[in-house]
């Protein structure tokens, strides 16, 4: 049976841990062979102690799955199966403004509704159909998870601007 390949963009999140955890948790009904962790180069740092921990995590368990990272994000999605998305675009400081902007006038500050979560579609959006683009080239069987919020609006964005297939 084939092998399968999981890209996680976003790579360096402190989330990760958590999806790592219930991949091994279904390490049975996963045919696992390589995970991939993409961030982007501000990120760099965090993606090597996350993915260093993910590898820690899988060898901990009897897997033999191997662990890669990069901000490559071309160099991962080649030929990979599924593509999971949990992306932050423009780090913490980004969500300081998301948060704050809003509350300043009275309105609800936060990523996945109101203002902040507008705002922070309108960064995300745009990447997420970048991250497409890339899959309909270098992985087009593959399917797209999205965990990044505002998830109903960057999903909805996916299927209806980036043609990308849904269930």
């Amino acid at each position: 049976m084939r092998k399968i390949k999981i890209v996680t963009i976003g790579g360096g999140s402190s989330y990760t841990p958590e999806l790592v955890e219930g991949f091994i948790k279904r390490s049975k009904e996963l045919n696992i062979g390589e995970i991939f962790f993409v961030d982007v180069e501000e990120g760099k740092e965090k993606l090597e102690i996350v993915s260093k921990m993910a590898k820690r995590m899988v060898e901990a368990a009897g897997l033999d799955w191997k662990i890669f990272y990069t901000t490559n994000r071309r160099e991962a999605l080649k030929d990979a199966d599924y593509v999971t998305t949990q992306l932050r675009v423009g780090q913490l400081d980004s969500r300081i403004l998301d948060e704050r902007i809003p509350l300043k006038y009275g309105m609800i500050g936060q990523e996945t509704n109101g203002a902040g979560g507008i705002f922070k579609a309108l960064r995300t959006i745009p990447v997420i159909l970048s991250i497409i683009e890339g899959m309909k080239e270098l992985c087009p069987n593959a399917w797209l998870i999205n965990f990044t919020n505002p998830a109903n609006m960057v999903t909805e964005a996916a299927i209806k601007f980036g043609n990308w297939k849904k269930l």
